[in-house]
């Protein structure tokens, strides 16, 4: 388990990858669908991944380079993890939201 967080350790990793999970992507892509990311941590983002493994960059020959970044057999296995994540967060957050709710109208005696 330590060493599936520390791949995706960092804030909006999880975000890259979900990106990448939907097919492979140029950076422009990246970019265009996380706008909240600065250029530099993009950037560390997917050379992080690259060194986990989780992430392969692809440059195709030509002018001017073309470079896509595509999950690795292991980075795909990552989705029903992230999954998994986005659904106890989600049901975490509605237990929140009851209970919250459950306070507000319960009399105080």
């Amino acid at each position: 388990m330590e060493i599936t967080l520390a791949a995706l350790h960092g804030r909006w990793t999880t975000l890259v990858v979900r990106e990448l999970l939907r097919g492979d992507r140029s950076y422009s892509e990246l970019r265009a669908a996380l706008p909240m990311l600065s250029d530099k941590v993009l950037s560390d983002r997917l050379a992080q991944l690259g060194q986990a493994g989780v992430v392969k960059r692809d440059r195709r020959p030509g002018w001017p380079p073309r470079v896509r970044y595509t999950l690795t057999p292991s980075g795909h296995r990552l989705g029903p993890v992230l999954q998994a994540l986005w659904d106890w967060g989600a049901e975490a957050s509605a237990r929140d939201i009851r209970a919250e709710s459950d306070r507000r109208t319960t009399p105080v005696h």
